[in-house]
């Protein structure tokens, strides 16, 4: 049986998601290694230089691009979302966590699992770290 990979690399879009619902604890039961590239961590911080509140779970680790942003993918998507989908296939992590419609789409049309802000909720019910999801969306 192959070992499945718990890694995932998340966008910016979810993290400040999980911050608004005051659910960053349940992503951090999550049986999942969570990722941001360099440039979600600079999408955060630019929020936080203009007044948002800061982004800084414990739970994520940020690492840098082996590799340049195609100037195709960058002309569609902004700059967070390009760098989650290019971490990915550099480091051979199956999943993304985006919200965004086209993000999603690009992620899918290369051959990535994408889920959102809303299935990180639906698998932490899954795997019994919370009881029910209406809360947090309320």
């Amino acid at each position: 049986m192959p070992v499945m990979d718990k890694r995932i690399v998340i966008n910016t879009g979810p993290l400040i998601a999980l911050m608004r619902m005051e659910a960053f604890e349940v992503a951090a039961k999550l049986d999942l290694v969570f990722i941001a590239p360099d440039e979600v961590r600079l999408e955060l911080e630019a929020g936080a230089v203009v007044g948002h509140p800061p982004v800084r779970p414990a739970w994520l680790a940020v690492q840098s691009l082996t590799s340049a942003l195609p100037v195709m993918v960058t002309s569609v998507l902004d700059a967070g979302e390009a760098a989650v989908i290019q971490l990915a296939l550099d480091e051979g992590i199956g999943q993304v966590c985006i919200d965004e419609l086209k993000g999603r789409r690009m992620a899918l049309a290369v051959g990535l699992k994408v889920t959102g802000t809303l299935g990180l909720l639906g698998k932490a019910k899954r795997e019994g770290g919370i009881s029910d999801v209406r809360p947090f969306l309320e």
